[in-house]
């Protein structure tokens, strides 16, 4: 079911999962507390399915991934390239080595140069947050290959090289969920947190934090990502106090994920607190700035604000307030997930040209990240399914689609 070339909406996905289970409509709207007219809805595509709790509660109950019903794409083509190097950073990640040091230690250690890794994955930072994903994706298996030598060869007075590794895996997790590859995610995480725990520094830990909670939201898990967000942001208070801005930045990082995991699980009061606490980080940084790739300021917290408003059902806030912020001087990356954001809300409201000139404007900045967005594809079939044949953005949308894979 998984796959680039998929058309099918989020209701398709769960009624074929639900026969394949061999369940009843009622079955399964009983198991998620929802009556059976509702199921129906959504299994038709009558009724949009807004809340992400719910779709984590179905896939579940199917016994399914949220990946799965969300019709997430496992390849990526870069478009200059036409290569997928997804499979290389599967197997990067999970070399026999990497299960035991004992087994393997009479291998020969592989000499890296820790300050050119270093440098190489920054360059592959600065890729990802212009939203050339492409790139990062193909440069991660020789990255993720040098981070474990230098793991290997790093000791108990020279933990740079587990540092090095700990940057290399937080942004094969962060690319990984980029694009919907839930499970590499998590093991690249893990990986990270590791390496950031052998590293003795309290911002390499506390930056790897933050691909902990992106891997754990991108599989449903949000009660897990907030407690991981809230646990980190209370262990690094110390360096706060400090005065160090990385660590204010990193914190309001932080503060701005455990939002968002706890609007996801539909806790509005926690997402306030969480979100006033991210305020005052900002207020006290007092201006917008990107420590440690983190695109963290006032401007930040208030797209959060909006894309925790809309996993919170309040579309009509979106609506109305998204248009006033300007991202000009944020990165790519955070630019774009805030206009997927209102592209979203405005399809809700049924003001398609408006979501689609949103979306064509984001495709802009940054083609790979729309074209390869599950939110973006299951927002553009809804929109292009409504579209009369006869109207004057039929075609630009029937375009849009087939970019994004939305129709064949």
């Amino acid at each position: 079911m998984r796959g680039a070339g998929d058309t099918l909406t989020v209701g398709e996905r769960i009624a074929f999962y639900r026969r394949r289970r061999g369940l009843t409509q009622a079955v399964l709207a009983g198991l998620v507390g929802r009556s059976e007219d509702w199921l129906s809805k959504i299994e038709r595509g009558e009724r949009p399915l807004r809340r992400l709790d719910v779709l984590a509660d179905l896939a579940k109950s199917l016994r399914v991934t949220v990946g799965d019903l969300l019709g997430q794409p496992v390849l990526l083509e870069d478009e200059a390239q036409r290569d997928d190097d997804v499979p290389a950073v599967r197997d990067a990640l999970m070399a026999p080595r990497r299960l035991s040091r004992v087994l393997y230690a009479a291998e020969p250690a592989t000499s890296v140069d820790a300050a050119g890794t270093a440098k190489m994955a920054e360059h592959c930072w600065t890729d990802f947050q212009t939203g050339r994903i492409g790139r990062v994706v193909s440069a991660l298996p020789s990255m993720i290959t040098a981070a474990q030598a230098l793991e290997d060869s790093a000791t108990s007075s020279a933990r740079d090289g587990w540092a090095v590794s700990a940057r290399v895996h937080h942004l094969a997790a962060s690319t990984m969920s980029k694009i919907g590859e839930a499970d590499l995610a998590w093991i690249a995480a893990e990986r990270a947190m590791h390496a950031a725990d052998q590293s003795d520094d309290p911002l390499v830990l506390a930056s790897a934090a933050r691909s902990g909670t992106h891997a754990l939201l991108s599989v449903g898990r949000y009660d897990d990502a907030m407690q991981l967000g809230q646990t980190a942001a209370a262990w690094l208070a110390g360096q706060v106090k400090a005065g160090d801005e990385d660590a204010l930045s990193l914190l309001g990082m932080l503060f701005l994920r455990s939002a968002t995991a706890a609007a996801r699980h539909q806790d509005r009061a926690e997402t306030r607190d969480l979100l006033v606490q991210a305020g005052a980080a900002a207020d006290r940084l007092g201006r917008d700035d990107n420590r440690w790739q983190t695109g963290f300021g006032p401007t930040n917290v208030r797209l959060h604000k909006l894309s925790t408003a809309l996993d919170l059902g309040d579309v009509s806030e979106v609506v109305e307030r998204g248009q006033s912020i300007s991202v000009e001087e944020l990165p790519v990356e955070r630019a774009t997930a805030y206009q997927i954001d209102r592209a979203r809300a405005l399809s809700y409201v049924a003001r398609d040209e408006e979501a689609m000139t949103t979306l064509l404007d984001a495709e802009k900045r940054a083609p790979q990240l729309v074209r390869h967005s599950a939110a973006v594809r299951e927002t553009v079939r809804t929109m292009y399914r409504r579209t009369p044949a006869t109207s004057q953005r039929a075609e630009p949308m029937r375009s849009l689609a087939t970019r994004c894979r939305a129709v064949e």
